[in-house]
């Protein structure tokens, strides 16, 4: 026997899962919602990156060591 849902219900009771493991594994939602934002801050930092001038790896050294 083959029950059929109509469009309505089946949104329910998706929604309603959707919910409950939102709610239940909220850890885990948290870590892909930080990885998420993380990768498109390196992203935008690239694409900035690829449109500025390049500088040589001894003149990154001497500002990070407080050089420059």
């Amino acid at each position: 026997m083959q029950a059929q849902l109509d469009e309505g219900k089946l949104k329910q009771i998706f929604k309603e899962a959707l919910i409950e493991a939102l709610e239940e594994k909220k850890d885990v939602f948290h870590e892909l919602i930080v990885e998420a934002i993380e990768d498109i801050g390196m992203i935008n930092a690239i694409r900035e990156g690829q449109s500025t001038e390049t500088v040589n790896k001894q003149e990154i050294f001497d500002i990070l060591e407080g050089q420059a």
